[in-house]
């Protein structure tokens, strides 16, 4: 928004000083990650900036940390398995998640509140305390160190992200096409997948990625529940910087940071298609 020419002295302060506050805050977000993706690039196997990596010298630079990743088979199988892991999380969270959206949105639902706060409630509770409850669950029933117990572990933290997402989706869904589509004999079913599900989708997705990256990223679950098969990328990374410290860390922090942001730009994108459906259904 462009500044008013009938602006004051006090108002054009602010209004330089608000941005400079912004950007001050958005450096100091990004700058850990400004730092390591120039460092998987060092070709010594040092944290720090060397001297000819600030000099710019092609010598200072190189894949090998990139290509160590790639040719490591505990790299390549802990990559596989925070991808099974989290696509199967996903797909459980995504269809609780709806399920419970589409539940809560009722007007008739009793207990609307109380159910609400119990569904996010993995959002709130300490993450230690949720993975030592889960640990002893499923030594409990023998599903620690399996993939299931991760998978349905993870789901649980990425429900709350469907539920609060589609949710926010049907807050502003027109509840007359469903009863136009009744009317017109359409059953339930035939309703949900051709009129409900179309208009919803861009927040099912939403919240299904948001439910991916959680079970992408998540490592304390992981520390409790997982075995020697199940070591995930982040448990790779924590197990990497305490045992043998290697630039080849930065290297998958730099590609986790990529995938991230290919996620938030389908995120985006997601959004605004969303809120073009509902300019549509409004008008």
């Amino acid at each position: 928004m462009a500044l008013p020419t009938y602006a004051g002295p006090l108002e054009r302060s602010w209004y330089y000083a608000f941005r400079i506050i912004c950007a001050a805050i958005f450096v100091f977000l990004i700058a850990p990650i400004l730092i390591i993706i120039p460092l998987s690039f060092n070709a010594e196997p040092y944290f720090t900036f060397t001297r000819a990596m600030l000099t710019f010298d092609p010598d200072g630079y190189s894949l090998r940390w990139y290509e160590d990743f790639w040719n490591s088979t505990s790299w390549m199988a802990s990559i596989r398995n925070s991808f099974i892991i989290a696509i199967g999380a996903t797909i459980v969270s995504t269809s609780l998640g709806t399920l419970a959206a589409l539940g809560l949105s009722r007007s008739h639902m009793p207990f609307r509140a109380a159910i609400m706060g119990v569904l996010i409630s993995p959002m709130i509770v300490p993450l230690i305390i949720s993975a030592a409850g889960m640990f002893f669950f499923y030594s409990k029933i023998n599903m620690a160190q399996t993939y299931l117990g991760i998978i349905l572990a993870h789901a649980a933290l990425g429900t709350p992200f469907v539920v609060i997402t589609v949710t926010a989706t049907l807050s502003g869904f027109d509840h007359s096409l469903t009863r136009a589509a009744a009317s017109l004999g359409a059953d339930p079913t035939t309703t949900f997948f051709k009129v409900t599900m179309p208009l919803i989708l861009p927040g099912v997705i939403s919240g299904a990625l948001f439910a991916f990256i959680t079970s992408f990223d998540e490592v304390v679950i992981v520390l409790f529940l997982a075995g020697v098969e199940q070591r995930t990328i982040p448990r790779e990374m924590w197990s990497g910087i305490r045992e043998s410290i290697s630039p080849t860390i930065l290297a998958v922090a730099s590609i986790l940071i990529a995938i991230s942001v290919l996620l938030l730009l389908s995120l985006e994108l997601l959004r605004r298609r969303n809120e073009r459906l509902r300019g549509i259904v409004e008008s």
